[in-house]
């Protein structure tokens, strides 16, 4: 059974060509969350922010980008499309746009698709607080 249907992680590595084509729209100069890498929810972030967080904590990430957001950064998530939470309707619902993603993605070197529906939530707040 593929590591997508179990609980072994909730890192789910980005299909390239879905980073490749939100990189080159919004120019990322920070990734808060790489797959192994320190606690993004702990520092300050980039100006241009890709986040593809661990999905066991949707909720944090969702609330640090929204409150990153309100510094003037721009936030590029890519989450389950979970509209029945409440991360997402306390967050989710305050961005600029949501992209839904047709079909479901296939994960890193997974031969399967994911087992849900993804998004990609943008924030763009313009100006600081």
């Amino acid at each position: 059974m593929s590591i997508h249907f179990s609980s072994l992680t909730d890192e789910w590595k980005t299909p390239e060509s879905i980073y490749k084509q939100l990189d080159d729209e919004f120019h990322f100069d920070f990734d808060p969350c790489p797959l192994g890498g320190k606690d993004g929810l702990e520092v300050s972030w980039g100006k241009s922010n890709f986040v593809n967080p661990p999905y066991s904590q949707l909720k944090a990430w969702c609330k640090k980008a929204y409150k990153e957001s309100l510094k003037g950064k721009t936030v590029v998530m890519l989450i389950p499309s979970r509209t029945d939470t409440i991360a997402w309707h306390e967050y989710c619902m305050k961005a600029q746009e949501i992209r839904f993603i047709k079909g479901r993605l296939k994960f890193g070197d997974s031969k399967n698709s994911a087992p849900f529906p993804s998004a990609i939530v943008i924030f763009q707040h313009m100006g600081g607080k």
